[in-house]
């Protein structure tokens, strides 16, 4: 069975390129960032876990634990890691997850067979310091996907967590936010003494709050 936002993920011992780890453990308290990618020694995943070690200081400064998965045997996970930081310019320091008898994979649906009978694909998972799915997002093998957009989802779920905003569509860190309807206008500049626009009566947008 798929999981749907505001499951729980799913708890899980594996072994990683950086040693046995226990899922709930290793993130504890913190915003997890889980996917998957088909397959170790492949063009497009060499440069989707290159880009994710780039952007370490990105995700650290968003209190968020990476993990990455596939079925591939842990040796290969560690062979590789060498070609990405060689060709990627980068250093892997997250762990990698070895899923060789797919439980993960199975616990999480990240085996589609229409797509791929043995291998994950290329699947996203944010998960919060409650232990609860925010996001789920799943690509195909011909396409990379885009960490700005994963950064930027990051920034639109930790905001709304604190406050009652939502994030408008395109919007970027720094930009006005809408107002959740749940907030009457005559409480709005108490919650956004920054100010806020009345657009429609469902649509009020105030500067990002905690900016």
């Amino acid at each position: 069975m798929s999981l749907r936002l505001g499951d729980d993920a799913p708890n899980f011992k594996a072994q990683t390129t950086v040693g046995e780890i226990d899922f709930y453990e290793y993130t504890a308290g913190s915003w997890a960032l889980l996917f998957s990618h088909p397959s170790d020694y492949t063009p497009v995943c060499t440069t989707e876990l290159g880009r994710t070690a780039q952007l370490k200081g990105e995700f650290d400064k968003r209190g968020v634990k990476v993990l990455a998965l596939s079925v591939d045997p842990l040796a290969d996970h560690l062979a590789w890691v060498n070609d990405i930081n060689e060709t990627q310019h980068t250093t892997v320091e997250f762990p990698i997850i070895a899923d060789e008898d797919r439980h993960i994979s199975e616990l999480y649906d990240m085996i589609h067979p229409n797509a791929s009978a043995t291998l994950t694909v290329r699947s996203v998972f944010i998960i919060g310091p409650d232990r609860k799915v925010k996001l789920t997002l799943t690509y195909p093998a011909s396409t990379g996907r885009n960490f700005t957009e994963i950064l930027r989802v990051i920034d639109s779920l930790q905001l709304s967590a604190s406050f009652p905003v939502a994030t408008p569509a395109d919007w970027e860190d720094g930009q006005d936010v809408i107002v959740s309807n749940t907030v009457a206008t005559a409480d709005i500049p108490a919650k956004f003494p920054k100010g806020f626009t009345e657009i429609k009566t469902y649509l009020r947008t105030t500067p990002q709050p905690n900016k």
